[in-house]
């Protein structure tokens, strides 16, 4: 059998950038049992052996971090300004779980009674597979990568073909730091037959996905016939924000197009849906179109441009036909003059962010995820409407709300279906919080203390005393 070849197309070009070979069936079935002989040993090291590794890896991460931005601007083309955000918010996020792994990993004691001995012990799941996304790798990873080593687990990496290089670095990086080469491997694949086999590989205890709602549920589908493996989904999102009438509208309007359209608002809970208070809905408006007129959309390697490429043609005609369905439905294009927007690198996959207005849910734009630097803005009447429609999705990640009196904003939150709720803030994972997925955005969740669950399972010890 002829081994795959995997090549990795530029946004910025639409060129080939490079190429990664894949496995063989044999050499694929061959990771499980090589993860599972790491397993045994490295299951047996101590916690403080663990966090030293991890440590040490960190720093290393943080200190080649123009390195990897470089690279993470060649192939998947954010901009040369922003790419290195990426690694030292990775590493600060590593580094939190790394400072509450002691009690996140600590037994838990039972009731105490003369003569036993009772608690529970969290004990690694043992090799984990991580299938992770192109937009954010390094962030995406280390939500997983970090509490599965931390747990005393071993892992085998399939990042993106888009963004191959990632699990080369991390693994070397990792070794360099003490720990032993096989507890991390990777795979470089396109063939979804080859991410079932090694799914339905019995070796094989957790799986973690992030990616599309479609890409989840086959993953999902391919476990299904497995009891012992557990499966975590980070998948889509179509993350609304409610403008509330008392917020200072600049402000709203500058904070809102970054929470849009960074990245080229390639981000899973980046604001794709704006609701504004009708008193300041046009108003709002202005200010969205006074932001966007001082954007740059151009070469990402450029440090003045604010917006690259999106990550492939096929990415820029969905986007674009996302926009023509709303225009084609009723809305307006209502996005400043920006020379920038009309004159792009003519090679690559740029499209320019685009404000619609006169939106409604009958739009595309406005129930499936769009992925793309599109801000759709919806008047709404009060906060009754404001809510039901930020609810009319099928997905649940994250929601906004901006408002001055944040007690409003608190109980507004109550009622709104997604697993992050944010007040006066987007588009922030913080380390602290749970970071999960209601409705279609997923299953399982990842950072906080209960981002460590998914890496153990509980065993009870009941110790009776030997009677004298």
């Amino acid at each position: 059998m002829s081994v795959e070849k995997i090549t990795t197309i530029s946004p910025i070009t639409n060129q080939p950038l490079l190429t990664r070979n894949g496995l063989s069936d044999s050499d694929l079935t061959a990771l499980p049992d090589v993860a599972t002989e790491a397993f045994t040993s490295f299951r047996k090291t101590s916690l403080s052996d663990r966090q030293k590794i991890v440590s040490k890896a960190l720093q290393t991460i943080n200190s080649k971090k123009d390195e990897l931005a470089k690279e993470l601007t060649e192939q998947m083309g954010r901009p040369i300004a922003y790419a290195a955000k990426e690694i030292t918010t990775a590493v600060a996020r590593g580094e939190y779980l790394l400072k509450i792994s002691s009690d996140a990993l600590s037994d838990t004691p039972g009731e105490p009674e003369k003569g036993f001995e009772r608690y529970i012990k969290k004990t690694p799941v043992g090799p984990v597979l991580v299938l992770f996304a192109w937009n954010y790798p390094y962030l995406i990873l280390v939500n997983s990568l970090i509490p599965a080593i931390l747990a005393g687990n071993s892992v085998i990496l399939k990042p993106s073909p888009q963004t191959p290089t990632i699990v080369e670095h991390v693994q070397q990086i990792f070794v360099d730091a003490g720990l032993p080469k096989n507890v991390i491997q990777y795979f470089h694949c396109g063939s979804f037959t080859q991410l079932e086999t090694i799914v339905r590989n019995p070796h094989i205890q957790l799986v973690c996905f992030t990616g599309s709602v479609a890409g989840g549920l086959a993953v999902q589908k391919a476990a299904s016939d497995r009891v012992a493996v557990r499966v975590g989904l980070e998948l889509g999102g179509k993350d609304p924000a409610y403008v509330c009438s008392d917020v200072d509208v600049k402000w709203a309007a500058e904070e809102i197009v970054d929470g849009a359209i960074f990245n080229s608002g390639q981000s899973c809970c980046s604001l794709e849906r704006i609701y504004v208070d009708e008193k300041i809905h046009d108003e709002f408006v202005k200010g969205v179109q006074d932001v966007l007129s001082g954007y740059k959309l151009g070469d990402p390697f450029d440090k003045a441009t604010h917006i690259g490429p999106v990550v492939s043609k096929r990415s820029a005609e969905t986007i674009q036909s996302h926009i023509k369905d709303a225009l084609d439905k009723g809305a307006k294009d209502a996005t400043p003059e920006n020379e920038s927007f009309k004159s792009p690198p003519k090679d690559g996959n740029y499209v320019a962010p685009t404000l619609l207005t006169d939106v409604t849910h009958d739009m595309i734009v406005m129930t499936e995820e769009t992925f793309g630097p599109v801000i759709p803005v919806m008047k709404v009447k009060n906060d009754q409407e404001a809510v039901r429609l930020m609810n009319d999705s099928q997905f649940g990640l994250t929601a906004s709300i901006w408002t001055k009196d944040t007690q409003r904003g608190n109980e507004l939150a109550d009622d709104v279906e997604a697993g992050t709720v944010f007040v006066n803030r987007c588009d922030f994972p913080s380390p602290d919080l749970a970071w999960i997925g209601w409705k279609d955005s997923g299953k399982g969740q990842t950072l906080s203390k209960f981002g460590f669950d998914a890496f153990v399972r509980l065993k009870s010890y009941h110790i009776k005393h030997y009677p004298k």
